[in-house]
C-alpha cells in the first residue's frame, strides 16, 4: 500500500514537471527560433495580452534582426513601449528618444519625443533627493514644446514643467530653512535671497522674505560686538523692504518686533563698544 502511494505521488510530480517543462520549452524554442515572422507575431500577441516581460525578450532579439527593414519602425515603437509598460523608464526614455531621432518624419515621432521627456518626469525623485532628473525633465519637455509648438500635448508639457519647478522651489525653500535649524544664520540669509531670486514667482516668497529678516537678525545677534551694528542695520533694511512689499502680511507684526529688537540691539552694541573703548583708554593711561 505504501509503495502504491509513493508511486502515485511520484507520477504526479513527474506529470507536473513534464507539463511545466513543456510550457517553458515552447517559449524557449520560439525565443531561439530563426523564424522571425512567427516570432514577431507572437511578440505582438504577448504585448497585446500585457505579457510585457516575455514580449520584451522577443522584441530585444527582433530589433537586431529587423535593423534596416521596413518593419523596423513599428517594431522599435513596440520595443520602446514595452520598456515603458514594464516601468523601466531609463530604458524607455532612451528608446523613445532614439525612435524620434531615427524616424523624425514618422507620425509617431512627436508622441515618442514627448514620452521620452515624460519618462524623465516619472523618474524625477522626491524634492529632498538629488534633482538631476528634474532638471533634465524640464529641459526635455521645453525642447518638445520648442519642436512641436502646435502640438496638442504642449498644454500637458507646460503643466508638467510647472509641477517640476514647484518641486525645485520646495527643495530650495526647505534647504534654506534647514540653515536656520542648524544655526547657520549667515548661510540662511544667502540661501533665502538666492531662492527668491531664482524663483521670483514662488508661493513661498513672502515667507522666505520674512525668514530673511529673522535670519539676518539672528546672524547679527550672534556676531561679535564690532560687527553687530552693521548687521542689525541690514536687518532693519530687510524689514523696510518687506513692509513696503507686503503691507498686509500676516508676518508683519512679528517682523516689526524683530525690527524693534534690532534697533535696541544697535543701542546696546554702541553702549558696550563705548564702555569697552573707555576701559581700554583707562588701561592705557594707567600704563603710562
Amino acid at each position: 500500500m505504501f509503495k502504491n502511494k509513493s508511486l502515485t505521488i511520484l507520477s504526479f510530480i513527474l506529470l507536473i514537471t513534464i507539463v511545466f517543462t513543456g510550457c517553458k520549452s515552447k517559449f524557449e524554442k520560439l525565443r531561439t527560433s530563426t523564424d522571425t515572422g512567427r516570432k514577431y507575431q507572437e511578440a505582438i500577441k504577448l504585448y497585446n495580452n500585457k505579457d510585457y516581460a516575455k514580449a520584451l525578450i522577443l522584441f530585444d532579439d527582433l530589433v537586431q534582426r529587423y535593423r534596416g527593414r521596413s518593419e523596423s519602425e513599428d517594431l522599435y515603437y513596440y520595443y520602446a513601449y514595452t520598456n515603458y509598460k514594464l516601468k523601466d523608464y531609463l530604458s524607455a526614455r532612451y528608446h523613445f528618444k532614439t525612435f524620434a531621432d531615427t524616424y523624425p518624419s514618422s507620425p509617431k515621432a512627436e508622441e515618442c519625443r514627448f514620452l521620452a521627456a515624460y519618462c524623465f518626469y516619472l523618474d524625477s525623485p522626491n524634492f529632498s533627493l538629488d534633482q538631476d532628473n528634474t532638471y533634465k525633465a524640464i529641459e526635455s519637455l521645453q525642447l518638445f514644446i520648442n519642436l512641436y509648438p502646435k502640438s496638442d500635448r504642449v498644454a500637458e508639457a507646460s503643466k508638467l514643467i510647472l509641477d517640476l519647478r514647484d518641486k525645485l522651489e520646495r527643495k530650495s525653500y526647505e534647504n534654506a530653512k534647514l540653515f536656520i535649524d542648524i544655526g547657520d544664520y549667515q548661510s540662511a540669509v544667502i540661501a533665502f535671497r538666492n531662492s527668491t531670486r531664482d524663483f521670483p514667482d514662488t508661493k513661498y516668497a513672502e515667507e522666505m522674505e520674512f525668514l530673511t529678516i529673522k535670519s539676518q537678525y539672528l546672524y547679527a545677534e550672534n556676531s561679535l560686538e564690532t560687527k553687530q551694528e552693521e548687521r542689525y542695520q541690514e536687518t532693519i533694511e530687510e524689514y523696510e523692504r518687506f513692509a513696503e512689499k507686503y503691507p498686509k502680511s500676516t508676518y508683519l507684526k512679528e517682523a516689526t518686533d524683530i525690527k524693534d529688537d534690532a534697533l535696541k540691539g544697535i543701542v546696546e552694541t554702541k553702549k558696550i563698544l563705548e564702555l569697552y573703548s573707555g576701559v581700554k583708554t583707562e588701561k592705557k593711561d594707567e600704563q603710562q
